[in-house]
């Protein structure tokens, strides 16, 4: 490449980088938009969630009080809504693609002069990650429950396409979830030593396996935020009759 070539594609003001710097955090952009439209759509909605053995994720919840007058979905909505918020992968992606925070590396940060990190409202909230982790976990054991609920059904075992999203869905969530930062943290981050403390050999070999998971957080925070709006769109679909059946096998 020529030097005018390079200079002419180099932002100064911004950065010296000539690469599409710019792609990745618009793609972050677009998709994560695209998903917070939907999801709150499909939450809002309230109808059409449910077909035979299936329940859209979305409408996870054990139940539902006869005073409750909203969608069903905002019952237990807020616990991924803010997991996913106060995510340290998802404060990375929003904060370059939304905020240009940096919007990538060696890329000016435009706002920092009035910028005050995370020691200011709202953003001071993001220190309660740590504790949306507990609601997390038990979220992730409500969606195996209700995924093992749809599988037995009517008295029999019943195994269809949906039985395989739903299924993907509840995995996804679930990787997503134990391979958080908190939750490593929380299985032996904390420690100062695992030789000195009890059960030390056995919380190295979980904190090394959960190690492993979390250098993959950041697909499984797409993943599983995507397979959630399938396992929902399928739901949906059969619900309202735009798919004509479900393909599957039943086992009495």
């Amino acid at each position: 490449m020529s030097q005018t070539t390079t200079q002419s594609a180099s932002h100064p003001t911004l950065t010296q980088r000539i690469d599409a710097w710019w792609l990745t955090s618009l793609l972050i952009l677009v998709g994560g938009l695209f998903a917070v439209a939907y999801l709150t759509w499909a939450a809002v909605i309230g109808v059409n969630y449910e077909w035979g053995p299936y329940v859209s994720p979305i409408y996870s919840t054990p139940f539902i009080p006869s005073w409750w007058k909203l969608s069903p979905a905002f019952i237990l909505l807020w616990i991924p809504a803010g997991f996913r918020l106060t995510c340290y992968y998802g404060r990375k992606a929003y904060y370059r693609a939304a905020f240009a925070d940096p919007a990538e590396c060696a890329v000016e940060e435009p706002y920092r002069k009035s910028f005050k990190g995370e020691t200011a409202f709202p953003f001071v909230m993001q220190n309660l990650h740590r504790y949306f982790l507990y609601f997390a976990l038990a979220l992730t054991g409500l969606h195996w429950f209700e995924f093992f609920q749809s599988v037995w059904h009517g008295g029999a075992i019943y195994f269809g396409v949906g039985t395989v999203i739903l299924l993907l869905d509840t995995l996804a969530l679930s990787m997503y979830v134990f391979s958080c930062h908190s939750f490593r943290h929380m299985i032996g981050g904390k420690g100062r030593c695992f030789t000195c403390q009890k059960f030390g050999k056995a919380k190295f070999k979980v904190w090394a396996k959960v190690t492993i998971l979390n250098e993959f957080h950041g697909k499984w925070f797409w993943i599983s935020l995507y397979s959630i709006i399938i396992a929902d769109l399928y739901v949906r679909l059969l619900s309202m009759g735009i798919i004509p059946f479900d393909p599957h096998f039943t086992i009495f």
